[in-house]
């Protein structure tokens, strides 16, 4: 049989508790092999290289019904491997959008000071934020947002002095046809861009979003109808 190891000192060896190696032999997924006279467990060379098996698993965070069907070495072993790695894939999208909402409440603490009641304004308007991009984007598109989060932060931070000389030129009555406006408009273009990826998709979930909401919008800075009208004008002079 080789060495063997009673539970007590198993549990030692391998950082685990007497009550989780309890638990997997109850659920059937490490039960020892041997008995000592008086009935207490005994683990083999070969429960303890299954037992190390498990711990790899586990802690890829593979829940222990697919860790028993993996070692049972049922014949879907790769589906099930692969469909906890997408399952890590959505979890890994999760943690980057809620990275992005905890970066955008650091810069508004930054920029206006820990008060409570612009945290709280804050953190409404990354919620209100968080469930528009659930009702418009597919996950999908949310993961490949996540995956663009610095350069998406980088075109957001140049959005203000944008909009505002726009606003400027707008103010003045210069045509959309003019040199400096149609610069403008293609900053704007590639700002865009930088956000939809030149994705067809999501670049028209981009535009309903911003027609369905654009008072809301508007009110928190960003362009309105008016100003989105006179830079499509600048986009397309001809038409």
């Amino acid at each position: 049989m080789g060495e063997t190891w009673k539970v007590g000192r198993l549990a030692e060896a391998t950082g685990l508790s007497v009550r989780t190696l309890h638990h997997y032999d109850q659920i059937g997924l490490l039960t020892p092999s041997a008995r000592t006279a008086s009935g207490h467990r005994l683990y083999t060379e070969v429960d303890v290289a299954r037992l190390h098996a498990i711990i790899t698993l586990r802690d890829l965070k593979v829940p222990l019904p697919t860790i028993a069907t993996l070692l049972g070495g049922e014949p879907d072993v790769l589906s099930l491997l692969e469909g906890h790695r997408r399952r890590i894939d959505d979890e890994i999208a999760v943690l980057r959008e809620l990275r992005g909402h905890l970066a955008v409440l650091t810069e508004t603490v930054r920029a206006q000071g820990p008060s409570a009641s612009a945290l709280l304004a804050s953190i409404g308007e990354v919620v209100a934020a968080r469930r528009a991009f659930d009702d418009y984007f597919t996950p999908a598109q949310r993961a490949s947002l996540a995956d663009r989060q610095e350069a998406g932060q980088a075109a957001a931070a140049q959005w203000p002095a944008l909009i505002a000389r726009v606003r400027a030129e707008m103010s003045d009555g210069t045509s959309p046809r003019d040199p400096r406006v149609q610069a403008l408009a293609r900053e704007w273009s590639q700002l865009l861009e930088s956000f939809h990826g030149k994705d067809p998709a999501m670049r028209a979930a981009l535009y309903r979003m911003h027609t369905e909401n654009s008072a809301q919008i508007a009110a928190r800075g960003g362009p309105d109808q008016e100003m989105i009208d006179y830079i499509a004008a600048a986009m397309h002079p001809d038409d």
